[in-house]
C-alpha cells in the first residue's frame, strides 16, 4: 500500500507541474491551452478525487497499518478532511465557486506539510512539542522510492489541489466570480 500511495502522490504532484507548464505554454502552444482547459474543466471532480484518496490513505495508514500520526500529521488531516467534504458538496450542488472554499484549507495544509517534510529530511530541527502528543514529527514510517514520505504525499495532495483550483486557462470565466 505504501508504494501505491506514493505513486498516486507522485501522479498528483507531476499532474500539478504539468498544469503549470501547460499554462506557461498556453499563449504559444494551442494544444497546451486545450489540454489545460480540459483538465481545469474537471477541477471539481479532480479536487474531490485527490482529497478523498488522501483522506482514505491517511485513515488506512493510521487505522489499518497502525502508523501513529504525529502532531503535524493531525494538523494536515484537519486541513485535508474538510476539503473532501466541501468538494463533494460543491460537486453535488454544481457550485463552480466551491474552489474558493477549499483553497484556504489547501494553502494552510501545504504550509504545514512543507514544514513537516523539512523536519523529516533533517533540514529543520523537530521541536520537542511533537513528543508531547505522540511520535516525533521527525519519525519516518516509510520512504518509497528513496524520498516519498507520508508528509511529502500530503504536500503533493495539497499542492495539486491548489494548482487545480487556481490555474486558469481562460482570460475571464463569466460564470464564476471569486
Amino acid at each position: 500500500m505504501e508504494t501505491l500511495s506514493a505513486v498516486l502522490a507522485l501522479v498528483a504532484g507531476i499532474g500539478a507541474a504539468l498544469i503549470v507548464v501547460a499554462r506557461l505554454l498556453a499563449p504559444v502552444v494551442p494544444a497546451a491551452a486545450a489540454a489545460g482547459r480540459a483538465v481545469v474543466g474537471l477541477r471539481g471532480p479532480l479536487t474531490f478525487a485527490v482529497a478523498s484518496v488522501a483522506t482514505a490513505g491517511s485513515l488506512y495508514f493510521s487505522e489499518s497499518a497502525g502508523y501513529v500520526p504525529c502532531r503535524l500529521c493531525w494538523f494536515q488531516r484537519v486541513a485535508m478532511y474538510p476539503i473532501a467534504v466541501v468538494a463533494l458538496v460543491a460537486l453535488i450542488r454544481r457550485d463552480r465557486g466551491g474552489r474558493w472554499y477549499v483553497l484556504p484549507l489547501a494553502v494552510i495544509g501545504a504550509a504545514i506539510s512543507t514544514y513537516h517534510v523539512l523536519i523529516e529530511w533533517g533540514w529543520v530541527n523537530d521541536s520537542e512539542s511533537c513528543l508531547l502528543f505522540g511520535p516525533s514529527c521527525a519519525d519516518v514510517w516509510f520512504e518509497a522510492f528513496g524520498f516519498v514520505t507520508l508528509a511529502l504525499m500530503a504536500w503533493a495532495g495539497f499542492v495539486s489541489i491548489i494548482v487545480l483550483n487556481t490555474v486558469s486557462f481562460d482570460a475571464v470565466d463569466p460564470e464564476e466570480k471569486p
